[in-house]
């Protein structure tokens, strides 16, 4: 038996904040699963009638308070999969995995939201950038000894944003965090550990494809100096399996919106 799967991310910048937003959100895309970034919220404070009152009664969720935080919502039974290591031994609260129980088989799911890096792209002159290269490395090492991976999905807010296209301006932007290339090519190899890029199956390489404009750039349509920051990935058995994209654009301009856009994306499982 096969169903359409629809799956969302979206970095909220504080869920208790936006949480009427969340609300938006599951009206305009429809997500059977919602996987967000920086909640800023302990568990002990997370909102769960929230999202139950949206039909997700499901949910797994790390988080801190005020800082980081990661969640999974779904209106889909899951359990959670707690195999990965605490990344960079720091108890950051930056991923949480679950398995979805999907009537076809269980379907992996992996919610990161990976390092900003600060401004200054030296490891040795700046602890972030340094923090942000080795979780990336961990996480790239952590997926190429695991087992080959199969119906598996990896979303998050990864703040890299790889590809030449990905940002408005790949020459201008070489030297600022985020596409610098130790970032971009230390993202690259954990992707190639065993993912397929599910957004550029539908937007080819060579077309701008971004999430996420600047709160500095108040028109942000007109400059549209965007970056590609959050992702989605699909283990190479799901390729086949994607029905469709969306960058939902629109988003950014809610009011008290996030700096981020949500994306969702829809696969045959």
């Amino acid at each position: 038996m096969t169903q359409t799967l629809r799956i969302a991310t979206w970095n909220i910048n504080s869920l208790r904040l936006r949480m009427p937003l969340l609300s938006r959100l599951a009206e305009t895309l429809n997500p059977d699963v919602i996987c967000l970034q920086e909640t800023k919220v302990p568990d002990e404070l997370f909102p769960a009638d929230g999202p139950v009152a949206l039909g997700y009664q499901h949910a797994a969720y790390r988080g801190m308070k005020g800082y980081n935080g990661v969640a999974i919502l779904s209106r889909i039974p899951l359990a959670r999969l707690d195999i990965a290591p605490d990344w960079c031994g720091k108890g950051d609260c930056r991923h949480v995995a679950v398995t979805l129980d999907v009537p076809s088989g269980p379907v992996e799911v992996h919610d990161f939201y990976v390092p900003a890096g600060g401004d200054v792209p030296d490891p040795v002159a700046n602890d972030k950038y340094a923090h942000k290269l080795q979780f990336v490395a961990e996480a790239t090492n952590w997926f190429a000894a695991r087992p080959a991976l199969a119906r598996t999905v990896l979303v998050g807010d990864l703040n890299i944003a790889p590809l030449e296209h990905d940002v408005w301006s790949h020459k201008q932007l070489l030297d600022v965090v985020s596409h610098t290339p130790p970032e971009t090519e230390g993202l690259t190899a954990w992707q190639a550990t065993r993912f397929v890029d599910a957004m550029r199956h539908f937007v080819p390489d060579d077309e701008k494809l971004y999430t996420w404009w600047s709160y500095r750039n108040k028109d942000w349509r007109a400059s549209n100096r965007g970056r590609r920051l959050d992702h989605i990935w699909v283990s190479p058995d799901l390729k086949p399996a994607l029905r469709g994209m969306t960058v939902l654009q629109d988003a950014r301009d809610w009011p008290q919106g996030s700096d981020h856009v949500p994306v969702c994306v829809e696969i045959a499982v």
